[in-house]
């Protein structure tokens, strides 16, 4: 690791250049410039500069202009597939891999990142990053740095080496490996007030969540304390998990900046839904779970698809919201008993909510009567469908919810709901509409409490749905 990058090979003969051989593929860019600035970066790292007295610590922070600007360029140049190959091929990851193990400039350490990401995103060459164990190691030594933009390139390089099918479970294993990890995500997370950043850490956490079930147990369970004086089964104290409220804090100001890049802590707390003991840390730390409650409650009752929006913003936030009203159904259905779920705080506007997202489904999915075109391209066809289906998993979703909010309906509350129009026979028939026949159980027993309520609404209702006449 202490050794020095090796520097790239000669270059070609002077018939060569003169041929045209000194451009890099197919592009204008000039090999002999970039040995020349790659040559200038072993110079950085060489030892008679790393070895400078104190005096010169301050110098080696800072990047001079020159070589700033010719390096940027590489950056630039490096999202072309003909330069990364070329990089690749005279050993530029090896000469990063040195500037990243010794240099102390943060703007240095950021463009050598920045370039093995975009180097990363053609496939031949991220295997090849990801095979070579010392520069996984210098790369995931890099998440403990404090400079923001050098952890935003290195999320971005792990993100794409994560989405590479080939190299994932390397990189997976590579970080389960390394437990300090944990402690600077979880440390960025709850601390950063960079929402770039911020965002791409979230997805680095998703990606290797829906990679790696095993892991994100490992890291729900990582912050779990236990007090040393009493056995587990005595403690009356619920186990503080640090990893749901890192999140929490993350999602926070996440939204503070744009709630619209939400979606990816959102699905995050899904993913922990889908365990036992990722439901329990949420709901379990119960100041945790009031405020993640509480924050997904007024996003979807006060922030997305609201009644003055325009129904198509539905495909926009449907992804956000399927997350974020599965995260909600979940703590509704494991822990009723919290103060925070008191049935007459959250029923009705969640029932007012989850009805007006299926309104506005059903006015997106209505095709309009001339769309004779909708055949003639194959592409809008498949977008359709995948929108569909995304739009399917969201009414899944919803209905499920709206169908555990209707078996926990008081008469007190329907009569609060008739009242203050939260389930007034429009509202009533969409949700019947979504429901029925598959919670047919559900509607039939919620008739039988709107016929004490309001007969005559429970009446037309019955006209309406004739299979729904409650028999006496």
């Amino acid at each position: 690791m202490d050794r020095n990058p090796s520097p790239p090979p000669p270059g070609r003969d002077k018939e060569e250049e003169e041929a045209g051989g000194d451009c890099i593929g197919s592009t204008v860019y000039s090999k002999h410039w970039l040995f020349g600035v790659l040559s200038g970066l072993i110079q950085i790292v060489s030892p008679e500069n790393t070895k400078s007295s104190s005096d010169d610590e301050e110098q080696q922070m800072e990047l001079d202009e020159e070589m700033e600007n010719e390096i940027c360029r590489v950056w630039d140049m490096s999202m072309d597939e003909d330069v990364a190959l070329f990089l690749q091929e005279f050993n530029a990851p090896d000469i990063f891999m040195g500037v990243l193990a010794k240099s102390k400039c943060p703007r240095l350490r950021e463009i050598c990142v920045g370039i093995l990401g975009n180097m990363a995103c053609f496939q031949e060459i991220c295997v090849s990053i990801s095979s070579d164990k010392n520069l996984g190691q210098v790369l995931l030594h890099c998440l403990y740095d404090s400079d923001p933009p050098t952890l935003l390139e290195t999320s971005r390089l792990l993100l794409t080496c994560l989405s590479q099918a080939e190299v994932a479970s390397v990189w997976v294993e590579r970080i389960r490996e390394h437990p300090a990890i944990y402690d600077s995500i979880c440390f960025i997370m709850s601390s950063s007030t960079n929402v770039d950043l911020l965002v791409k850490v979230g997805e680095v956490v998703d990606k290797l969540f829906d990679l790696d079930e095993k892991l994100m147990l490992e890291w729900v369970r990582n912050g779990a304390t236990q007090p040393l004086d009493q056995p587990q089964e005595e403690s009356e104290e619920q186990p503080v998990f640090r990893l749901v409220p890192c999140i929490l804090e993350a999602a926070k100001q996440v939204r503070s900046e744009n709630p619209e890049w939400l979606d990816v802590y959102m699905h995050i707390l899904q993913l922990l839904t889908t365990v036992d003991d990722g439901i329990q840390a949420i709901v379990h730390c119960p100041d945790t779970g009031k405020d993640i409650w509480n924050l997904l409650f007024d996003l979807v009752c006060h922030e997305f698809c609201q009644s003055d929006d325009p129904p198509i913003i539905l495909q926009e936030q449907k992804t956000v919201l399927a997350s974020a009203f599965s995260v909600l159904s979940a703590i509704y259905a494991s822990q009723t008993e919290q103060e925070y779920l008191k049935i007459e705080k959250v029923d009705l506007p969640l029932i007012d909510s989850l009805i007006r997202v299926l309104q506005n489904m059903e006015q997106c999915q209505k095709k309009p009567e001339n769309s004779t075109e909708s055949n003639t391209e194959e592409t809008k066809k498949t977008d359709l469908t995948q929108d569909d289906f995304h739009l399917k998993i969201l009414k899944d979703i919803l209905c499920e919810f709206l169908s555990n909010i209707f078996q926990a309906l008081t008469k007190e509350t329907v009569a609060q709901g008739v009242k203050e129009g939260q389930l007034s026979k429009q509202k009533c028939s969409s949700a019947f509409q979504n429901l029925l026949p598959f919670y047919s159980p559900v509607v039939e027993d919620f008739i039988k409490i709107l016929h004490e309520v309001d007969k005559a609404l429970a009446d037309d209702l019955e006209k309406s749905f004739p299979s729904l006449k409650v028999q006496t």
